[in-house]
Order: C-alpha cells, then structure tokens, then sequence
C-alpha cells in the first residue's frame, strides 16, 4: 500500500476535513487497532504544525498503557483520573488545556510540553483508550483543533468495527 499525505488547503476548518478524509482513508479495510494508531499518529504529526507528540494510550482494564506515538519517549503507564490523559479517560470528555501548568496533577512527559488536547477514545460504550496530542507552544489547540482532532479519533474507533 502507498499512501502519500496531501497538504491541507484552505481554512482550518477544511484543512481538518481533509485531513480526516485522509484518516480514514488510511484506516479503509483495517481492523487492527495498533497499526491504525501508528498509522494516524504519524499522518497528524506530519500534517500539523508545532507538535512534539501525537499518540494513543490504550486503557488495559486498569490504567492507561502507551501505544504507538510519534515524538519523544512517552510515559509508559498513566493511572485514571491523574494527569490530563487520565482525566480525559475518567470523565470521558475532551480535555482542551492551553496551559499545562496550570493543570492540576498534570504529568510531565515532557518538559517541553506546553498545551495539550486529549479525546477519549470510548466504543460501543467501553473506554478504549485516549488520542492525546501535545505542543511546545503555549494555546496551540483551540475548538477547531478539538473538533477536528474528534473527527480523527472517530475515524480510529470506527476502524475498529468495520
């Protein structure tokens, strides 16, 4: 298979809309929940600006267990409930944080981190786990980015029954 990310063209909304198409054209006919993570945490952090990680953490019944990333080495292990990954897993809600400072319990995988978006990934009702993306850069992520980081991470759990 040979893939090749398109540049995104206009405004950010449509630039999202593409590349959700393209998120889901990646994971087209692909069950397996760790080649599609790979797979679209590489497509986002290269089609992205001011990121220095984009991954999955996978809930194993217990806590938080990292999956496949691009960016620096991560946390391996993430209770429920603590840091924003844990929080988003937890409450089952996007957790949009322009400072991570400023975040209570947050945990610093990396010390360059700044801001940080988390969607929880949630199917047929179970948590699955978390798309968690993080930028050096202070506000980096606003609604757009939220909605539009949403519709990728669908993309991922409805690869995951079709």
């Amino acid at each position: 298979m040979s893939f090749t990310v398109a540049d995104l063209t206009g405004d950010r909304t449509e630039q999202y809309r593409q590349l959700a198409a393209q998120a889901e054209a990646l994971v087209a006919g692909e069950q397996d929940r760790v080649a599609n993570a790979a797979n679209l945490a590489s497509l986002v952090f290269h089609a992205l600006p001011e990121l220095n990680w984009v991954g999955f953490y996978f809930y194993n019944g217990h806590e938080l267990v990292v999956g496949p990333f691009q960016g620096k080495p991560a946390c391996v292990r993430i209770p429920i409930g603590k840091g924003v990954c844990g929080t988003a897993a937890q409450s089952r809600e996007t957790q949009l944080v322009p400072d991570v400072h400023a975040f209570p319990g947050h945990i610093a995988c990396d010390a360059e981190t700044r801001s940080e978006v988390v969607i929880p990934l949630v199917h047929n009702g179970e948590l699955i786990g978390v798309f968690d993306l993080d930028s050096p850069k202070p506000e980096r992520f606003d609604e757009i980015d939220q909605h539009g980081l949403e519709s990728i991470a669908q993309a991922f759990l409805d690869s995951l029954s079709s």
